[in-house]
């Protein structure tokens, strides 16, 4: 007998009757652990709307750190949160009476088919207790073969499956206690409009997170390390859990939400890593375990190839706020010269908060700067701001970086700071280096002499009353 779509029978109807199947369902291969999800999404997509397993496991409101997918709470939540009514979920079967319970749930659920209403089911693999469990979209029934039709979201050609009823039948209920079992069911009954945005509209969602979590936890060098979500980084460290959360939220959260309020509007533009290892032995072993070379410096860096902040974080967190200034530098400003990027990195390496500000303080760069301008070799600001990213880095005559940073200084404290970070990148385009914009800035404030050379003298007298440790 034909498979049909219509209601054209009754749940008065023997079991078996007649076929009937919900065609033309988009089939969702599920990422990993995101079984429910993809079934969920698959349905979704059938009744026209946008959404995919990632905005289905957004909708469930799972933290992405327990490393999985929804279970059955959690999905219960999404669906009823997308507009669907699930109807009784926990189905409790007394396995004395099983045969008659089980196949009561099996004419409910083909009633709904025939109204064209999906269901998503839990199951075991095999019939072993033992085997995982897996939800899997439930589209039809075959009379003629007395097969049930489903999606199964696990495989790539997963599309209008088939299995013998009384398998089915065999492997739905889980069986936690010997005589009480339980039969998990979902019906995908629309009770409103569904109104749910794609994932793709959003830069990184909690199943971006989710999924990220999960790999990364496969690649851990033991099993000694703590994840924190802070986003938008993930932080793995290997000292004891209760340090790791509190870095996490002391140090990361903490210069996130001032730095993003001061300059950044957009968050890094792909998830990172920020590895907090605890000591040297530490930072060494596994930066080469993890990335395949030895660290250049003792305290620590940003490798952008990597997607990674990698610290020596017995050194001290200043380095890692230092680091944190570069993503957002490198997904809200890409063409910001290196003078800049590290003059602000550089700026809050040793930092406190002024209100619900950032603000750097005077470091240890400041001694070699003051040698630097009592012997007369400090650059002018047109030659900093001119050099370009191999003249920074490679041919620093030794204070480009004590430059840069006390420039970013200065200006912080009289108040200038934001305003020229913002106007260098409205007006990057006629002005790459930002010398333009930084005369503009000291020209509009009458405390300072924008002259540059009268400038650069009253700067490096400023500098020269600075102390440190202050």
């Amino acid at each position: 007998m034909a498979p049909h779509i219509c209601g054209q029978a009754t749940a008065d109807e023997p079991s078996h009757s007649s076929s009937v199947l919900i065609r033309d369902v988009p089939h969702v291969r599920q990422k990993p652990d995101f079984c429910g999800e993809a079934c969920v999404a698959s349905w979704l997509q059938k009744l026209g709307a946008t959404a995919d397993q990632d905005s289905v496991f957004d909708a469930a409101g799972l933290d992405p750190t327990l490393l999985r997918g929804c279970h059955t709470k959690e999905l219960a939540t999404a669906i009823t949160k997308l507009g669907f009514d699930p109807g009784p979920v926990w189905n409790r079967i007394q396995a004395a009476n099983h045969p008659a319970e089980i196949d009561q749930l099996w004419r409910t659920m083909l009633a709904d088919l025939r109204l064209g209403t999906a269901s998503i089911i839990c199951m075991r693999t095999t019939n072993d207790r033992s085997a995982s469990e897996h939800f899997r979209l439930i589209l039809g029934y075959d009379a003629a073969t007395d097969e049930v039709i489903y999606h199964e979201p696990a495989d790539d050609n997963g599309a209008y499956r088939r299995m013998l009823r009384s398998k089915l039948l065999s492997l739905w209920p889980l069986k936690y206690e010997e005589q009480n079992w339980l039969a998990i069911r979902f019906s995908l009954a629309s009770r409103s409009k569904s109104r749910i945005p794609s994932a793709t509209l959003l830069q990184t969602t909690a199943a971006d997170y989710a999924q990220h979590i999960m790999r990364l936890k496969t690649k851990l060098p033991n099993d000694n390390f703590t994840i924190v979500l802070e986003r938008p980084f993930v932080v793995i460290g290997d000292e004891d859990a209760a340090t790791v959360r509190r870095r996490s939220k002391q140090t990361v959260a903490w210069a996130v939400k001032r730095l993003k309020k001061q300059y950044f509007a957009r968050d890094p533009e792909r998830i990172l890593n920020i590895w907090l290892f605890r000591d040297k032995a530490s930072y060494d072993t596994n930066a080469i375990h993890l990335f395949g070379s030895k660290p250049s410096t003792p305290y620590g860096y940003y490798s952008s190839s990597n997607d990674a902040l990698v610290m020596n974080i017995a050194t001290g967190g200043g380095t890692l706020v230092h680091e944190i200034v570069h993503p957002f530098v490198e997904s809200n400003f890409p063409r910001c010269p290196a003078w800049l990027n590290e003059g602000l990195g550089s700026l809050y390496e040793q930092s406190s908060s002024r209100g619900d500000k950032i603000v750097g303080l005077t470091n240890w760069r400041l001694a070699g700067l003051q040698r630097a301008i009592k012997n007369n070799s400090v650059p002018t600001f047109a030659q900093l701001c001119g050099t370009s990213t191999r003249e920074f880095y490679d041919q620093d005559p030794g204070t480009n970086y004590a430059q840069a940073r006390y420039l970013c200084y200065f200006l912080q404290e009289n108040g200038l700071l934001e305003k020229f970070y913002h106007q260098f990148v409205a007006n990057q385009k006629a002005d790459p280096t930002g010398y333009q914009t930084l005369q503009a800035i000291l020209h509009s404030d009458d405390r300072i002499d924008s002259d540059m050379d009268v400038f650069q003298k009253s700067w490096q007298e400023y500098v020269m009353t600075l102390r440190f440790p202050s």
